[in-house]
């Protein structure tokens, strides 16, 4: 009676969800599924916030805001920047959105034309790629290697920036990688993609799950770019759909006049509560969760490794691990399936992230409990006989 759209052929699957999907019926039916696949905290938001939600609700503050956000949230997100990322950042080039999904549909609506080709390093996170492409763009993943901590640099982007490219989308931490882009690279890939007239996207929603040093926004190096970020994962707010980008003046007319038809507004009950977030009692918890998820990571690496499933670059921010599992296979789809039925442990094989690693890599999260961290480690360890 009616066609579907292109665009709904060209949507790339989330596989973690799919293993998500998976993992949750069997445990319906009594297993004990360890899931190391789905990328959420296990954390949940601090007693503060929720509280704070509680006494919003009952206020009846639960109207439209405007669509840029609360403008107490935006001070607070600005403060937050500078105070953490060093980054000075005036209150009016933030806008609040629904969860970082959101900033990235305005931002892909907002810089691309149908047409229009984003560079994206391969492996990166499934969804970007259909961001762009519900703009009618073209995702182009660049096979990028451990020499480049998987991420994109200078060199490759001027070597595969075409006639019809526009821009990148990076993220730094990335997901899956758990890498971040060293500031001598990433200053040269701004470099080179400015000089081309070119725009940068950047995510940085682990940013302050950054364990290697004090993180550093990528606006300290250009005050142009535009960022993404979001309460789900420092703050541990999945579900409360909050997010926000930071965007060059010039965007910010065109920026809001998008959001006011594709959203209204973000949730306006999660944009008070999140004012609580930067109190600093509450910060105090996020960092001292920041520090149990690097002691995770510390465990973890080396675990993985002595069972032979080499991280070929140690990650230093998210709660990833991405995972060369070339001893034991060469076939990350049917290794990732044998994990899950025959070990009770839930892994992303690689062929979410993109083709050029799929076959021989998988994506493990860290983001469960050191105990179970232990016991899915030794689960593997007797599945792999090692």
């Amino acid at each position: 009676m009616f066609s579907l759209a292109k665009r709904t052929e060209e949507i790339m699957p989330f596989y973690a969800v799919e293993l998500f999907k998976q993992a949750t019926a069997l445990n319906a039916q009594g297993r004990d599924i360890i899931s190391l696949g789905i990328g959420e905290p296990d954390f949940t938001a601090p007693p503060q916030v929720v509280e704070t939600l509680h006494r919003a609700s009952e206020a009846g503050l639960s109207g439209y805001s405007e669509p840029a956000g609360l403008g107490l949230l935006r001070d607070a997100i600005a403060n937050y920047y500078g105070e953490h990322f060093g980054a000075q950042v005036d209150a009016s080039r933030v806008i609040v959105t629904s969860g970082a999904s959101g900033a990235l549909v305005l931002a892909s609506m907002a810089l691309i034309n149908p047409g229009d080709e984003v560079l994206m390093p391969d492996p990166s996170y499934p969804a970007n790629q259909n961001f762009i492409a519900s703009a009618g763009g073209v995702p182009r993943l660049i096979p990028c290697g451990k020499e480049q901590r998987f991420q994109l640099d200078a060199e490759t982007v001027a070597r595969h920036w075409g006639p019809a490219t526009r821009g990148v989308l990076i993220a730094s931490p990335s997901n899956p990688t758990g890498t971040s882009v060293e500031r001598d690279a990433l200053q040269a890939l701004i470099r080179e993609v400015r000089q081309r007239g070119g725009f940068i996207i950047m995510d940085e929603i682990y940013l302050g799950l950054y364990y290697d040093g004090t993180p550093k926004s990528a606006l300290t190096l250009d005050d142009n770019i535009i960022i993404v970020n979001s309460f789900s994962k420092y703050f541990h707010m999945t579900g409360w759909r909050l997010g926000w980008m930071i965007v060059p003046e010039a965007l910010l007319a065109p920026i809001e006049k998008l959001a006011a038809s594709l959203a209204i507004c973000a949730p306006t009950l999660s944009q008070h509560a999140a004012l609580t977030c930067f109190d600093p009692e509450v910060m105090q918890i996020y960092e001292k969760r920041k520090q149990s998820l690097k002691q995770r990571r510390d465990y973890l690496v080396p675990a993985l490794e002595n069972l032979g499933l080499t991280v070929p670059v140690k990650p230093d921010g998210a709660f990833y691990i991405y995972a060369d599992i070339r001893q034991h296979s060469d076939d990350s789809d049917a290794f990732s399936q044998r994990l899950l039925h025959e070990a009770s442990v839930a892994a992303v094989p690689g062929r979410d992230f993109g083709p050029a690693h799929a076959s021989y890599t998988l994506r493990f999260s860290y983001a469960t409990g050191l105990e179970r961290l232990e016991e899915a480690v030794a689960r593997m360890a007797r599945f792999l006989g090692v």
